[in-house]
């Protein structure tokens, strides 16, 4: 399939950010994450590039793989998900319901990433949620939120509700559904969806093997420093770099 490079035609700010998230789109199909085509992963572009006022973002052109995505075939759109850059690539606004409600709620959500993987589907239908068993859990804990399943996330009335369940958390366990993640970042987005599906996953392992040991509550209410600490300060970004030349031993193409 032919893209052609729009490497030229946007800005050099907007271009990194296209880059950005092909990248997490690779990333997400690398590790697994991926559901053929049904869910989205969305990055705003800020008003230097946008315009004062202006509200754009990139999303995924609705039918390609998530290992076919590339910095060139990201859509740009507006809050009403209509194209700002003419594009030969459909986009589902269905799919961008849950993403343009996050958006409008959090002027600090640089990214929205959100899946259907079998583990985290599993734990959103499990009336516990998630369990503080794991050190993975701990970083979960300190910032989640659930939103209870009102069926395929295409109507716009369920915004609101939606908006003040998730509120100022950075986790939202999505019942009967699925993950989603809320990041300054691309890099931020995709190592909070790290730990949320590995906390899923560890999740189910452990529940299979007998016994739990929860952790202490004290430990989670610690857990930003934690974290802070684990990272240096950096956050995703710490990291991404290593991430980025994983994807660019396998492939460049997500650049293109």
């Amino acid at each position: 399939m032919h893209i052609p490079s729009l490497k030229e035609v946007v800005s050099a700010e907007e271009w990194h950010l296209r880059c950005e998230l092909a990248a997490c789109y690779r990333l997400a199909a690398l590790y697994g994450w991926s559901d053929l085509v049904f869910t989205h992963i969305s990055a705003k572009l800020p008003e230097s590039v946008s315009g004062a006022g202006a509200h754009h973002f990139l999303i995924n052109p609705y039918g390609l793989m998530f290992d076919e995505i590339t910095a060139s075939s990201l859509v740009k759109v507006d809050e009403k998900c209509n194209k700002v850059i003419d594009s030969p690539f459909p986009v589902n606004p269905a799919g961008f319901v849950i993403h343009s409600a996050v958006h409008e709620a959090r002027a600090d959500a640089g990214c929205v990433m959100h899946t259907h993987t079998r583990a985290g589907v599993a734990v959103s239908a499990q009336k516990c949620g998630v369990l503080a068993i794991s050190q993975q859990s701990t970083f979960v804990l300190g910032s989640l939120a659930y939103h209870d399943y009102e069926g395929v996330a295409f109507r716009d009335d369920e915004k609101p509700r939606l908006q003040a369940d998730l509120g100022t958390a950075n986790f939202l366990m999505l019942r009967n559904h699925g993950l989603l993640v809320v990041g300054k970042t691309v890099a931020d987005a995709f190592l909070s969806m790290y730990t949320f599906e590995n906390t899923c996953r560890i999740q189910l392992d452990a529940q299979a093997g007998g016994e739990l040991i929860a952790v202490n509550p004290l430990i989670v209410k610690g857990v930003a420093e934690a974290m802070r600490v684990q990272t240096g300060g950096l956050g995703g970004a710490f990291v991404w770099p290593s991430l980025i030349r994983k994807l660019d031993r396998l492939d460049l193409g997500y650049s293109a």
